[in-house]
């Protein structure tokens, strides 16, 4: 696992998100790295992941998608509005694909990139895969908040 500081730790080491929270020792913590012009994520999935043996439960796999392609989203806006830290961004909508059954015994890895942007949100674009196969594909939107919005400055 890199040993670098990912998007999470580096600007919000605080967030105690379920899915890519730091902070939360019985969360997911996906660690995502900006590399390119995508985000990308290598996750090791425990037993108790299991929707049955051998195989990842489809809400892990929905949190991982979200979270990853949420933090997509963060990089993208900042780079874009040429910032020095992301924007809270909150999740709008999202859409997973499930292709196939996900095994639970090996490496997951997430890669999600920008499909459309604008001055504060983005649609990105994710993939699951494991074992060099797809097994799940995300599409969402992701909005910068503003003050008064509870998840404004949570990071």
């Amino acid at each position: 696992m890199d040993s670098n500081p990912c998007l999470q730790e580096k600007y919000a080491p605080h967030n105690s998100c379920f899915g890519c929270g730091p902070s939360n020792s019985k969360g997911l913590r996906v660690r995502s790295f900006a590399k390119g012009s995508e985000v990308v994520a290598e996750w090791t999935p425990q037993s108790h992941h299991e929707a049955f043996p051998g195989v990842l439960n489809g809400g892990i796999i929905g949190a991982l998608l979200d979270c990853h392609s949420n933090w997509t989203a963060a990089w993208a806006l900042m780079e874009q509005n040429k910032e020095t830290t992301p924007p809270c961004t909150v999740t709008a909508d999202y859409a997973i694909s499930l292709k196939r059954p996900t095994p639970s015994k090996t490496k997951i890895f997430l890669s999600a990139k920008v499909a459309e942007i604008k001055a504060d949100r983005a649609i990105i674009e994710a993939t699951l895969t494991a074992d060099g196969k797809v097994c799940a594909t995300c599409r969402g939107t992701f909005v910068a908040v503003k003050p008064g919005h509870p998840a404004y400055h949570r990071w």
